[in-house]
């Protein structure tokens, strides 16, 4: 077995020392990404019972369970991601890439004819460390999310989502905007401040 690498351990040593990787420990939430999403949605409010929800990107599931615990039951989730996640009440998970027709094809027929009321991606790929190699690879995958929300999404649904600043983000936000009447980029308190992700929240979607 190698040797960690110092990155890796300075990852590590991070990770041991950071504030909401504890609290989601000790809260029982299956990763700190929870409390971007819960202080989002703190401000926006576009969570509501009986909602019909996608989940893009889902692994390890704290978006999901979130949503779950949040609306006591009262939701349906459709979540879906390369990586194995462990199963989560009300949420239906799909291993697959979403890019992949044929696991589209499934996210579509669990979804069903109803429409959806949120569809929210935390996704990103793999990161190399070179900006102008990840850059256009994230643009590409929320692109990717921004029309899977414009095909399945109820009128008055919302999108929500991770992206990298960097460029294509003024792009993207402009193109989202033809489609939603309020469309806003935040930095949730629980994103390192050392990081470029913000998050898209955009409501009230138009046909």
């Amino acid at each position: 077995m190698s040797k960690p690498t110092r990155t890796s351990r300075s990852w590590l040593d991070r990770q041991e020392r950071d504030p909401y990787v504890l609290k989601a420990r000790r809260d029982g939430w299956r990763s700190r990404a929870v409390y971007k999403l819960e202080q989002i949605d703190d401000k926006e409010r576009f969570l509501r019972p009986d909602m019909v929800c996608v989940d893009v990107g889902s692994a390890p599931g704290s978006w999901s369970q979130y949503v779950s615990k949040k609306l006591k039951g009262r939701a349906r989730i459709v979540a879906v991601d390369i990586l194995a996640m462990d199963s989560l009440p009300d949420v239906e998970f799909i291993q697959g890439d979403f890019q992949d027709e044929a696991v589209f094809e499934q996210m579509l027929q669990a979804i069903g004819d109803e429409g959806v009321d949120l569809v929210m991606s935390d996704i990103a790929p793999n990161s190399t460390g070179t900006r102008v190699v990840d850059q256009p690879k994230s643009m590409y995958l929320v692109e990717l999310a921004l029309e899977l929300a414009r095909r399945v999404l109820k009128p008055g649904g919302s999108f929500v989502c991770k992206v990298f600043q960097g460029e294509g983000i003024d792009e993207f936000v402009i193109d989202t905007r033809r489609s939603f009447k309020r469309v806003k980029v935040m930095k949730p308190n629980a994103s390192r401040a050392s990081s470029r992700e913000v998050y898209l929240v955009a409501r009230n979607f138009q046909l």
